[in-house]
């Protein structure tokens, strides 16, 4: 056999251990390591960013924590199509230089299965990015991961994450993470990071986003910002209702926004092939508990913006609490705080008109909007109840099942706190042709238009219960609907609307039994008598109302009190003064508390009228302390009005400002 020798030659070398100096080779290869990528992952923006500059921030400052060779976490939670992807996006394209590791992305939906995520399989996709090959053994793929990241600055984008959990499970050696998620993730703060729920853009950011798709010359100032609030603020409604404009460039702002004003419109906009907004908020629907799904159908079938716990168990939403709960985590509700203590939520305008069209076909939505209807009725007259026992009512007592109120003025905050939904529950109870439950609402509604003076929706809401009332052939009804109407239009000084409303009232008279609703007109017509300069017509008809109330206490100080302003105008003070201690006696006996509020500052008239300065502020006073216990801030700011003009005619500098002082208060 014939050897053949094999050998490398090598001139000009030389060797020292494993390192080779060589002038020219011969048949040896020296194999480098192939060069890996950079990965650059997170994709780039899609257009015009705004308003978010306080997110930028706080990002920058994590990244400056990073370059000093740390780890910093930052957790975006909010609602579907609010915008977080795009800010990551954004801020990624602003400061790639500043990572020369990279940047990753992984969407945890993707490897979501059966409630869980697989991590293994995600790290995988991380490791090989980064150049390494990923242990066989999954549970070593941890351990590899930080060792590839240790000391390489990179970002790491984790969108869709549910769980806190998911992210520690991710976290590098070192680096920026940044989170999205629909979910509020707290306890990620107990591993350092920083945890920011992204809102909707204002009016003015969404416009100047909507003007960086369609121009400048499209739409005015007021179109686009009624189009941003139609959209709930949301980039991604707005990058919908951008892409037809987009498409036809004649199309008008304008008529887009009458076509969203339409709830069936916005429900399209929300249905549409090209949207995304349907699908995300499908699936958040889809993955809601039994108990979530329930209150996630009355945010669809409640007409007004507000939810409860309370609500929802009233309408037969079992687990109502944890039901709530899990809505906050998915960014569904958020909480609204307001001064009367209970917790109430309210569900983004978008979630609820996805919420509506997930309801329309619902069997029992009938029934459930009934029960909607029933709540607000039920505590409307608990509250009514509660802050004037004796008032004169049309209505049975309802809504003895439900929580009451521990003062008159926790009914009224209450109802204050509500008169959103109970605007939108009137206006619901009209549509569905429920006549009944219509002019009880208003009837109930009265100490809160009334004391707070909401006079858009006083007159709103009474327009619907005159109707309603005719609708429901309640003669007694339609004149007290007229006369509460009548008031409104009264106290905003429209005097010639108030005077139809009783002429049209006064047509009903002859059908109505009550005596005290036949006094409740002559009472506004001597309200109108003293605001024309006719106080001793004032006096003939409050006269003629104290008559109608005989036999009963409250309606009878009422009238005394109203009596005796008419005294005052009329200039008879003395008289007045008599008829008012007649009447603080008698409230005082009968617990008459609002009566008791109001009578002082009548008293203070007359003794001011008298020249009995003093007294004056006296009364005054005493109306303005009780007017602040009991949050009747239009009484009290009448009270300290009266007081500032007594503190100058008796030259008291220091009553003066501190009067001054609370009307400001009460003004902001």
């Amino acid at each position: 056999m014939e050897r053949h020798e094999v050998a490398n030659t090598v001139s000009g070398a030389t060797v020292g251990g494993h390192v080779v100096q060589a002038g020219s080779i011969g048949s040896v290869h020296l194999h480098q390591p192939p060069t890996v990528p950079t990965p650059r992952q997170v994709r780039a923006p899609h257009g015009p960013f705004v308003n978010r500059e306080p997110e930028f921030a706080a990002l920058a400052g994590a990244l400056d924590r990073v370059e000093e060779g740390g780890l910093g976490v930052v957790v975006f939670t909010g609602l579907g199509g609010v915008g977080k992807t795009e800010l990551i996006a954004k801020f990624t394209e602003r400061h790639r230089e500043r990572f020369p590791g990279g940047d990753l992305y992984a969407d945890l939906k993707a490897y979501r299965h059966q409630g869980g995520v697989d991590l293994p399989g995600l790290l995988a996709g991380f490791l090989r990015a980064l150049g390494a090959e990923p242990p066989a053994v999954e549970a070593e793929r941890f351990t590899a991961f930080r060792t590839a990241t240790a000391g390489r600055r990179c970002l790491f984008f984790l969108d869709n994450v549910e769980h806190a959990a998911e992210v520690r499970a991710l976290l590098p050696a070192c680096g920026l993470v940044v989170v999205a998620s629909r979910r509020r993730l707290p306890a990620l703060r107990m591993d350092g990071a920083e945890v920011r729920r992204l809102g909707p853009l204002s009016a003015a950011a969404g416009a100047e986003l909507v003007r960086g798709w369609v121009g400048a010359g499209r739409g005015t100032d007021g179109e686009l910002a009624e189009l941003v609030e139609l959209c709930g603020g949301l980039p991604l409604a707005l990058n919908a209702v951008g892409s037809q404009l987009l498409d036809r460039d004649s199309l008008p702002v304008g008529r887009v926004v009458a076509e969203l004003h339409d709830r069936e419109g916005r429900l399209a906009m929300l249905e549409d092939e090209e949207s995304d907004l349907g699908t995300t908020y499908d699936l958040v629907h889809e993955r809601l508990s039994a108990p979530g799904r329930a209150l996630y159908q009355l945010i669809g079938v409640h007409p007004g913006p507000f939810v409860s716990a309370e609500l929802a168990r009233a309408v037969g939403v079992e687990r109502a609490e944890q039901a709530v709960r899990e809505l906050r985590g998915v960014h569904v509700l958020d909480e609204v705080v307001d001064d009367d203590g209970e917790d109430r939520f309210r569900a983004h305008d978008v979630v609820r008109l996805h919420a509506y069209g997930r309801t329309r076909e619902l069997p029992d939505r009938a029934g459930l909007l009934t029960g909607v209807v029933a709540y607000f009725r039920g505590r409307a007259s608990l509250a009514d109840r509660t802050m004037g026992r004796d008032r004169l009512r049309l209505q049975d007592p309802s809504g003895d099942d439900l929580p009451g109120f521990a003062s008159d003025a926790a009914a009224l905050e209450w109802l204050y706190a509500e008169r959103a939904d109970f605007r939108a529950v009137v206006e619901e109870a009209a549509a569905q042709g429920w006549h009944g439950e219509v002019w009880r609402l208003c009837e109930s509604l009265w100490p809160l238009y009334h004391g707070r003076k909401l006079y858009d929706d006083w007159i709103a809401t009474h327009r619907l219960g005159v109707e309603s009332a005719q609708w429901d052939n309640q003669p007694a009804a339609v004149v007290k609907m007229r006369n509460q109407l009548a008031r409104a239009h009264q106290e905003r000084k429209e005097y010639r609307l108030a005077a139809e409303q009783l002429a049209l009232a006064t047509e009903l008279v002859p059908l109505v039994t009550n005596r005290r609703v036949v006094g409740v007109l002559y009472e506004t017509d001597g309200l109108l008598c003293l605001a024309d300069g006719r106080p001793g017509d004032a006096v003939e008809r409050f006269t003629l109302a104290l008559a109608e109330n005989r036999g009963d206490d409250h309606g009878e100080i009422v009238q005394s009190y109203n009596l005796a302003q008419a005294l005052i105008a009329d200039g008879r003070p003395e008289e007045a003064l008599t008829l008012l201690a007649e009447a603080t006696a008698r409230a005082g006996r009968t617990r008459d508390n609002d009566m008791l509020m109001k009578l002082p500052l009548v008293r203070a008239r007359a003794h001011r009228a008298l020249g009995q300065l003093d007294l004056a502020v006296v009364h005054a006073d005493d109306c303005a302390r009780q007017a602040k216990e009991r949050n009747q801030y239009a009484k009290e700011a009448q009270a300290h009005t009266l007081l500032v003009t007594l503190a100058e005619e008796l030259d008291d500098a220091e009553l003066a400002e501190r009067s001054r002082e609370r009307l400001r208060q009460l003004a902001g």
